[in-house]
């Protein structure tokens, strides 16, 4: 017993050491008088206290209680079981719990009572409704401008100042439509997401066929090739990817990378529609992933499609 009294007063000076060396940067700067800091101290003080009591007491049990108590009727290969009534605490902590949760949602604080967040939803709601209805018939430059605006706000941290992109936050450079590597990654590992405004898939590379080479999986040399090729814009018809991309992509995103209706965006540059479902619904891609912009209305949404629209046309 004298050893466990030993070594619990070595474990709670260790502990208690270690919390005031960790609260004072090892012992440079003492408490302070925060009050932070010395409620740390005395909540670790307590804890080590409660604990060498509690474990001192069922130590000491362990040592000198007998078994008592009323053996249950049943008994198995003829070991009797002691009787095990509900424990009052736990019954009363238990039913205390159930009233007072009938207390917080029905009297302390009903579901139907007055919130901050109920409020604040109901002025974003009204204010979005002032706005859109304010900003209806706003166009053109007009439109481009507010785009700008908007997005020096939501957008500028991942996307930088000038929509180049950010590798430290994973975002896009959306001066342009897609990059060799965005096209590498989409043509290997396959896609799925809403970038059409519901579910649609593209298949990974085992799914995609060369029709001008027999109908074969695309092959590494392939898709370096038509990588470069759709980056670039489209621009030499001849070259190699182009023929790739007649056997391979053509008939899902058109001949030109328009895209086709229901079947797959269009990836020779933005269009309005594409990039306000990239904000409804997110988007992962080989960079990381596109939050969801649910704070934006759909004003400020199509404003930000007009701005990114107009960057990849230099205007």
């Amino acid at each position: 017993m004298n050893k466990l009294y030993l070594w619990g007063t070595i474990i709670a000076a260790a502990m208690l050491g270690a919390t005031y060396m960790t609260i004072t940067y090892l012992g440079k700067s003492g408490l302070n008088g925060d009050i932070v800091n010395m409620l740390a101290i005395a909540g670790a003080a307590a804890l080590v206290i409660i604990t060498i009591f509690v474990v001192v007491k069922y130590v000491r049990q362990m040592q000198t209680d007998t078994a008592t108590g009323e053996l249950a009727d049943e008994s198995w290969d003829n070991i009797g079981e002691y009787k095990n009534p509900v424990p009052f605490g736990w019954a009363v902590i238990f039913l205390g719990t159930i009233v007072w949760g009938l207390w917080y949602w029905t009297i302390g604080y009903p579901v139907n009572a007055f919130s901050q967040i109920g409020q604040y939803n109901e002025e974003v709601k009204a204010d979005n409704a002032e706005f859109s209805k304010k900003y209806a018939n706003i166009k053109g430059e007009q439109l481009v401008n507010m785009g700008e605006s908007v997005f020096l706000v939501d957008c500028v941290a991942c996307h930088g100042l000038n929509a180049d992109g950010n590798n430290e936050a994973d975002a896009a450079d959306l001066n342009q439509r897609i990059s060799v590597k965005s096209v590498k990654y989409a043509i290997i590992h396959g896609l799925t997401g809403k970038l059409l405004g519901t579910e649609a898939a593209m298949p990974d590379r085992s799914g995609l066929m060369n029709a001008n080479n027999n109908y074969a999986p695309i092959t590494d040399k392939e898709i370096d090739e038509v990588a470069k090729y759709v980056a670039g814009g489209f621009k030499d018809k001849n070259s190699a990817g182009a023929k790739v991309f007649a056997g391979t992509c053509v008939m899902c995103h058109g001949d030109k990378g328009q895209g086709v209706a229901g079947m797959a965006p269009q990836i020779n540059g933005w269009n309005s529609k594409l990039i306000v479902n990239v904000l409804d619904y997110g988007k992962d891609g080989a960079i990381g992933k596109m939050p969801v912009m649910d704070t934006l209305n759909a004003k400020q949404k199509e404003a930000i499609a007009a701005y990114v629209t107009s960057l990849s046309k230099g205007e």
